[in-house]
């Protein structure tokens, strides 16, 4: 299969071109990414060495129609991950989200409208967020399941519901071959650090505080990132289209259990007092319209086949051990402009 993969540097993105390539040994990769702050390109330095003959970096943009539809085009499937992502960016300025998540997606659906001459064989598959659904309450026993109302809170998520509908319009009035996915929490090797795994590995690691919003009681459902590459790739061979799919491992966690799930760990491997760094935890001000919990039916993509492999216990380890061994890439990924970006969402709350 030759398969077009946008946002391919990014931290989910990365690992799935590293999934397919390494799997499937016929499959060819093409990676369109703008390279924006969180795509970096050595999280593919081993891929570009290990599998150069059947990998190709493109740097561009997604809005761009002149630059994607020949791409599309050329692909036998579109696996579209590239988004701007973080919800306390997208607080800050929605431009970008908007930009990206919705006129990016309609211009990589269009591309395919206009080349693949409804050929239902190809697979335009749509990575989404859980977000999208809105938020549950603490004692709510029920998950979102893929038949939701979208009920989006933030500029992100309601950029990604933007998409979302897009893609599947495309499927309804042109019989696109789109496959929607939304997924839970990701976590694992080559996150960028704004996120609260990395960001609390690397600051307990340093001795710095680690801020937390609010009570730190907002729950959120865990997948480690390989489990997600595997779903994604079902997804991609097995997946129905027009059909939505969650994808999540049934790992609802609250920020702060997490957050003193890290300190353990980190204190295990460096020698330090968990206690010490349990008391580095910082309360801080709220995330503004901060979503209580989210969590995620997944047994329509369970019917497929799916099933996690890696428990949470055991995916925050293995996290903990490649971030404090992989200190070179964690010093480059935290510039100047990543420093910038702490101080204005942590300082002074």
């Amino acid at each position: 299969m030759r398969i077009l993969v946008t946002g391919g540097c990014g931290f989910i993105g990365s690992n799935f071109i590293r999934h397919v390539l390494s799997q499937h040994p016929r499959d060819r990769v093409v990676n369109l990414d703008l390279l924006t702050y969180a795509g970096n390109p050595d999280n593919l330095a081993d891929v570009e060495a290990d599998f150069g003959g059947r990998y190709r970096l493109v740097r561009g943009d997604i809005c761009d129609p002149s630059l994607v539809e020949p791409l599309v085009g050329e692909s036998e499937a579109v696996v579209h991950f590239a988004a701007e992502s973080h919800v306390d960016r997208s607080i800050e300025d929605a431009s970008a989200f908007v930009r990206t998540n919705v006129v990016g997606t309609q211009v990589l659906l269009e591309a395919a409208r206009r080349t693949w001459g409804g050929d239902d064989s190809r697979r335009f598959l749509h990575v989404s967020t859980d977000e999208v659904y809105g938020a549950l309450e603490l004692d709510d026993p029920r998950c979102f399941r893929e038949d939701w109302p979208l009920e989006p809170h933030s500029p992100y998520s309601a950029s990604k519901a933007g998409g979302d509908h897009l893609a599947r319009a495309y499927h309804h009035t042109h019989g696109l071959p789109v496959i929607v996915s939304r997924s839970c929490n990701n976590y694992g090797p080559y996150q960028f650090p704004e996120k609260l795994i990395p960001l609390m590995i690397l600051n307990a690691a340093q001795g710095r505080e680690l801020p937390v919003y609010g009570d730190g009681r907002y729950v959120r459902d865990w997948i480690y990132v390989e489990d997600n590459c595997r779903a994604h790739d079902l997804l991609l061979r097995r997946g129905e289209p027009g059909q939505v799919y969650n994808v999540g491992a049934g790992a609802q966690r609250a920020n702060l259990e997490v957050v003193q799930g890290i300190v353990e760990l980190v204190a295990a491997r460096t020698g330090r007092e968990a206690a010490e760094l349990a008391g580095l935890i910082r309360h801080v001000g709220d995330r503004p319209g901060h979503d209580r919990r989210y969590a995620l039916d997944t047994a329509k993509i369970r019917a497929l086949g799916f099933a996690p492999r890696v428990d949470f216990e055991r995916g925050l380890a293995l996290t903990v051990d490649w971030y404090l061994d992989h200190p070179r890439w964690c010093r480059r990924v935290t510039s100047g402009a990543y420093r910038d970006y702490y101080r204005r969402m942590y300082e002074g709350r």
